[in-house]
C-alpha cells in the first residue's frame, strides 16, 4: 500500500481514534465529570490533528497542481474527518457549558 492510500487509511485510523475519545469526552461531560471529559478531549484532539495533518498533505499535494485521484476510500475519509469534526464541536460545547 502506498501513495493516496495510505494517507487515507491514516486518515481512517486517525479519526477513528479520535472518534472514540470524543464520544467518551462527551459521555464524561454529560455524567459532570469534567477532569475526565477533558483528558478524552484532548486525547481525541492529538488524534483528530493527526488526521488533519494527512488530509493536508492531498491538499497541498492538490495545490502544487499534482493530481489527487477521487475515489471512493478518499470520500470515505474526508466523510469520518468530518462527522468527527461534528462530534469534536458536540463535546466542546458540553465541556464549556460544565465550565460555566
Amino acid at each position: 500500500m502506498e501513495g493516496l492510500e495510505l494517507v487515507c487509511f491514516k486518515i481512517i485510523a486517525s479519526v477513528g481514534e479520535a472518534r472514540n475519545s470524543f464520544l467518551q469526552s462527551y459521555r464524561n461531560a454529560k455524567r459532570k465529570k469534567l477532569e475526565d471529559a477533558k483528558k478524552y478531549f484532548a486525547d481525541g484532539d492529538e488524534f483528530f490533528n493527526k488526521a488533519h495533518e494527512a488530509h493536508a498533505q492531498l491538499i497541498t499535494q492538490e495545490a502544487n497542481e499534482e493530481s489527487v485521484q477521487v475515489n471512493l476510500l478518499l470520500v470515505h475519509a474526508e466523510d469520518q474527518l468530518m462527522s468527527v469534526e461534528t462530534l469534536k464541536l458536540i463535546a466542546e460545547e458540553e465541556i464549556a457549558y460544565l465550565e460555566g
